[in-house]
């Protein structure tokens, strides 16, 4: 942001730190009435014909700023993407151990990609990878939601669960 000396335009418009607008003026007589009251211009409008300069404090402007950004990365919530495999002929036991850690990872707000994984023959029965899939579907479907359905990549199948939005 231009401040100052940097401001290159010869007239510009001029707002003062209450926010009353004081015409357009020269930049050196705005540069003047900024040093009378110890504070900066600041060119907030560049674009503008002519160009929108305010007089303000810059450091305290900055210094506000950078506590908003702050504020906003303190709320933003990151989610990441946990993947659990399957295989198509996978046993009861095994589906329910990676089921369980399925809904742990949806019950901490993580996206879950469930993929089958076809190998050698196996290529052939991509129903039953699809059954695996809708069936982690159904046993999940109180903690998420499916965000894109079961889908072929080359030699897996993947599904993507998202955690469900509490209000």
């Amino acid at each position: 942001m231009n401040v100052n000396e940097k401001i290159r335009a010869r007239e510009v418009r001029l707002i003062d730190s209450n926010g009353d607008q004081l015409g357009v003026k020269s930049r050196n007589e705005a540069l003047d009435i900024a040093q009378k009251r110890d504070l900066d211009l600041v060119l907030v409008a560049p674009n503008a014909k002519p160009p929108v300069c305010r007089v303000m404090n810059y450091g305290k402007y900055r210094y506000e700023q950078q506590k908003k950004e702050k504020e906003a990365r303190k709320k933003q919530k990151i989610i990441n993407v946990k993947e659990v495999r399957f295989t198509p002929g996978i046993g009861d036991h095994d589906f329910n151990t990676k089921l369980k850690n399925a809904r742990k990872f949806l019950t901490k707000g993580d996206k879950v990609k469930a993929s089958v994984r076809f190998r050698g023959r196996a290529i052939t029965h991509k129903d039953l990878g699809r059954e695996v899939l809708n069936r982690l579907a159904e046993e999940t479907k109180d903690v998420a939601t499916v965000e894109s359905k079961a889908k072929m990549e080359g030699r897996n199948m993947f599904m993507m669960l998202a955690p469900i939005k509490e209000n």
